[in-house]
């Protein structure tokens, strides 16, 4: 157990006990906690040198506390709820603090050429925990730290793309919200990737009541180079309307349309008729999680401009594998090396 999660343990102890006698000592490792955000460990070492250099019982208070953390009391639901909110916001902040996060890209295909045209990128979190992205940029919002966190996975993003091929554009993942704050235009000044090769991808819906907002902080920057892309999990009836008047410059769509589109017929009239509807309106359609060779051969036959999966290449965080994205994909290769006994 880490010294940071004892601590922890021995203040929930000690803010639980109900006793009023202990009030002011509780007080004080409450401001404590205030004084040092994210640091409990410190917090609480301060608390005990104060309280025993100001009260003749230090000593006892203290034994009580070693015991009150081997059997700790149930803590009443508000107190539990507020120091697993200082715990996520201790986390996030160390994390933004020791830049504990990598990108990794996964590449995407020209499906007619064949080649890489640009690259997705991915963040990926140096924890002990396990936990996924979601689950850290979800821990993030919940205690307001979420948009640090996107502005913090974009600079690093920005920053590995240096070592992408000059011709490959970069998609960044973005929430609606974030490309509303100021700091996104700000971001553009004080990175090398130039603006016509970054792909802003929405990651949720644009909230009706702030549709006509979002498009005013992004029209600057689209007149400069910058694109939009859109996924099809967030194009419903009204939201499909609003993603016309947005003219998103990628539709990018997932499994649910193209999984067995080689197999299944209503899987792939769906998919020439958004090959038609894209081709209408100009915008490039991407197919995500393309799995096997039958859907890349029928996608490609569908006249689908891009793809990326992971038949075509898993995300990764070494320079070296990017540097290899330039060899043109050979399909019929690709479809004998999975076909080859223990692939």
């Amino acid at each position: 157990m880490s010294v940071r999660v004892q601590a922890w343990g021995i203040i929930a102890a000690v803010l639980a006990d109900a006793d009023p006698a202990g009030a002011a000592v509780r007080q004080r490792l409450s401001d404590s906690l205030d004084e040092n955000p994210g640091v409990p460990e410190r917090a609480l070492l301060e608390y005990l040198l104060e309280a025993r250099s100001s009260d003749a019982n230090a000593a006892e208070t203290i034994e009580s506390v070693r015991e009150m953390r081997l059997a700790p009391p149930a803590l009443p639901p508000k107190l539990a709820e507020q120091l697993d909110a200082i715990r996520s916001a201790s986390r996030i902040s160390a994390l933004l603090e020791n830049h504990m996060l990598m990108t990794a890209f996964q590449p995407i295909y020209g499906l007619e050429g064949k080649t890489v045209v640009g690259a997705e990128a991915l963040s990926r979190f140096v924890s002990d925990d396990g936990a996924t992205a979601e689950l850290w940029f979800a821990e993030a919002e919940a205690v307001g730290l979420g948009a640090n966190l996107e502005f913090s996975a974009l600079g690093s993003a920005a920053a590995a793309a240096r070592n992408l091929p000059d011709s490959l554009y970069v998609s960044l993942n973005i929430s609606p919200t974030s490309c509303m704050d100021p700091r996104l235009p700000e971001l553009f000044e004080h990175i090398e990737l130039p603006m016509d090769r970054v792909v802003l991808e929405l990651t949720e819906d644009i909230p009706e009541e702030e549709y006509l907002q979002f498009i005013s902080a992004l029209n600057p920057l689209r007149e400069k180079g910058l694109r939009i892309a859109v996924d099809d999990t967030h194009t419903g009836a009204g939201a499909l309307s609003r993603m016309i008047h947005l003219r998103p410059d990628f539709l990018k769509v997932g499994r649910n349309v193209i999984g067995d589109v080689d197999k299944d017929g209503v899987q792939r009239a769906l998919a020439a008729c958004l090959v038609d509807f894209t081709d209408q309106i100009g915008i490039t359609l991407v197919a995500e999680g393309i799995e096997t060779v039958g859907e890349l051969k029928v996608l490609t036959e569908l006249g689908i401009s891009a793809g990326q999966g992971y038949l075509l290449g898993r995300p990764s965080v070494r320079p070296k594998d990017w540097a290899n994205w330039n060899t043109r994909l050979d399909v019929d290769g690709l479809e004998r090396h999975l076909a080859s006994p223990g692939e």
